[in-house]
């Protein structure tokens, strides 16, 4: 690695924690969290105060960050163009399992998908861009519902559905929100989600969501398998491999590592 400013990695350490906390914090709490000395830690949130990227609070002398972090990342939402940003990674993943890839958004109900990568193989899932499907028995959609977190109330809004049951497109599709909440409850714990022939007979998928440097859910990965390639051992591989891309492209959109904790360490 190239020379880094120490000063710089600092300010920009403190103003990320800043940014994340949940309330407004003493320097003593960004001392602490960092591994400052308290001065330091003082000296670098005054710098950012003067330059207007926190704000300190008069009668509690407490900082949290400015509204011009809110600005900045309103305006780098909007210069980026999810499909080419992150085309090169899904094209990565196509290139390493042979299945079809696709990038999709959630819009209502629906899914729309944004790009994709045709198999190769004799047997493909079909799909295609700008092409739309029910939210609930697709991969990618019910990633995005379940990243979501959404009450059983909340899924019913978000899916328009008054009541009774789903429309069932073929005979494994969830058609009650009950068995629908469960499945997403199980895809949010495992980090992705998937379709057995739920949407089109012979047709399985994969899904697992993208989120941006606000924990936003933005998009989803989703991979469509023929269900003579999707055996559980199989499955689970690709799944593997699917979450890895959709780490990789929530990372691309600014979303922290999970493994990540941001540290400065003391000067020598």
């Amino acid at each position: 690695m190239g020379y880094m400013d120490s000063t710089l990695v600092k300010g920009l350490s403190v103003l990320e924690w800043l940014a994340r906390a949940p309330k407004a914090c003493r320097a003593v709490d960004v001392a602490q969290a960092l591994n400052l000395p308290r001065s330091n830690a003082h000296r670098t949130l005054q710098t950012l105060v003067a330059c207007g990227w926190a704000v300190q609070d008069p009668v509690t002398s407490t900082y949290r960050a400015s509204l011009r972090m809110f600005e900045l990342g309103a305006l780098v939402d909007s210069a980026v163009d999810l499909k080419s940003l992150l085309h090169p990674l899904l094209a990565k993943l196509a290139h390493a399992t042979g299945e079809t890839i696709h990038l999709a958004v959630l819009q209502g109900a629906e899914i729309v998908y944004l790009d994709k990568f045709d198999s190769p193989l004799p047997v493909a899932a079909y799909s295609r861009i700008g092409g739309r499907a029910p939210a609930y028995c697709v991969a990618s959609g019910k990633a995005m519902l379940a990243a979501m977190k959404l009450d059983f109330e909340a899924l019913a809004r978000q899916l328009d559905h008054p009541g009774g049951l789903l429309t069932r497109h073929t005979p494994n599709t969830l058609t009650t929100l009950d068995s629908l909440y469960a499945d997403l409850e199980r895809s949010r714990n495992r980090g992705w989600a998937e379709n057995r022939e739920e949407w089109r007979l012979g047709v399985c998928g994969l899904g697992a969501p993208v989120f941006n440097a606000r924990a936003e859910v933005v998009a989803a990965v989703g991979m469509s398998v023929p269900s003579i390639r999707f055996a559980k051992k199989q499955a689970r591989q690709l799944a593997d491999q699917l979450s890895a891309c959709a780490r990789q492209a929530s990372e691309a959109l600014g979303y922290p590592p999970a493994s990540r904790s941001v540290r400065v360490s003391n000067p020598s």
